[in-house]
């Protein structure tokens, strides 16, 4: 798990570089060429998640073959340090604090200059529901909900599948994570081309979304936030999201923070409902979205603790 630990000192420098060459950005090119291979509108809604199916299979196999292949040629050196250091290097892009937590800061310090226009361009770029008439308090509440839930997907899934599997089984989860977001949508496309990705995605993000959850109720107990709130919503609201996992995080986050996540989303126009999280004790402004970023970061540094502190006990014992 030291490598790990590196990984996120590598991320917290380095931060997610944006590149055409960033292993997640070339697994989404990936999934873009295969899905105009095997996508076909006309095809039966079988046959559509048969395609996605075989998408998903395609994308992992061949993701793993090129991170095993490159780690095995970097195993080729006999300096343990070296290669800890790539693999470190190579698992950092598979987390993003740094990145989500800059977005989330930047968001707050347009809102904080009463800039509505640029946080809502902004919060566009982390958030798929339409923000084009959002006010402050619900720019705040996506900000939050996103970085809350991406906790999840973008660090500790990523680490915990390392911890189980290595890099491979890290970057098997990004795949999967990104087909998700880029093919798991309920929508006429996607119903059922994507559905193998996005059971696939709640599969995988089953437990890490809940030793989220409970990480967050800890790291609201070391902030100072109110961690029974956080605890007692946990329980009472994370399985309203529409997601099996999404609310994990979310939930203990309302609750640490007191206030309410869920609510009315506009999506390509047409307005949905989600059910709310948490109590608004408080109102939702810009200060929650800074106090999200610390119980992300204090979340994955407890994680990285916990983590290193079992490795250590089942290797020596």
């Amino acid at each position: 798990m030291i490598t790990a630990i590196v990984a996120f000192f590598i991320d917290a420098v380095l931060g997610d570089p944006r590149s055409n060459l960033h292993p997640v950005v070339l697994i989404g090119r990936l999934i873009t060429s295969l899905e105009r291979m095997l996508y076909h509108k006309t095809d039966s809604s079988v046959r559509q998640i048969l395609s996605g199916g075989l998408l998903v299979v395609l994308v992992l196999v061949f993701t793993f073959l090129v991170v095993n292949g490159i780690m095995n040629i970097v195993r080729m050196c006999n300096n343990s340090y070296v290669i800890m250091a790539i693999e470190a290097f190579l698992l950092s892009f598979t987390i993003s604090p740094k990145s989500l937590a800059a977005a989330g800061k930047e968001i707050h310090d347009y809102l904080v200059a009463k800039d509505l226009s640029q946080a809502r361009f902004k919060v566009g770029w982390i958030v798929g529901r339409d923000t084009e008439n959002l006010e402050e308090g619900e720019i705040s509440r996506a900000t939050v909900e996103t970085i809350a839930e991406n906790t999840v997907d973008g660090i500790i899934a990523p680490l915990f599948f390392y911890a189980i599997g290595g890099l491979e089984l890290a970057f098997l989860y990004r795949g999967v994570n990104t087909l998700d977001s880029m093919v798991g949508y309920k929508n006429d496309r996607y119903l059922y081309f994507g559905r193998v990705a996005a059971r696939t995605d709640d599969v995988l993000g089953y437990i890490p979304a809940r030793i989220t959850g409970i990480l967050f109720v800890i790291s609201a107990l070391i902030l100072g936030f109110d961690w029974k709130q956080s605890w007692k919503i946990l329980r009472r609201d994370a399985k309203k999201h529409p997601s099996p996992n999404g609310g994990w995080a979310e939930a203990s986050a309302a609750g640490a923070l007191h206030i309410r996540l869920g609510g009315y989303n506009s999506y390509f126009g047409k307005v949905h409902f989600r059910a709310y999280m948490g109590d608004p004790v408080e109102k939702l402004d810009n200060s929650h979205i800074m106090e999200t970023i610390r119980l992300m970061y204090t979340a994955t540094i407890l994680y990285l603790i916990i983590a290193h502190v079992i490795y250590v006990f089942f290797t020596l014992s």
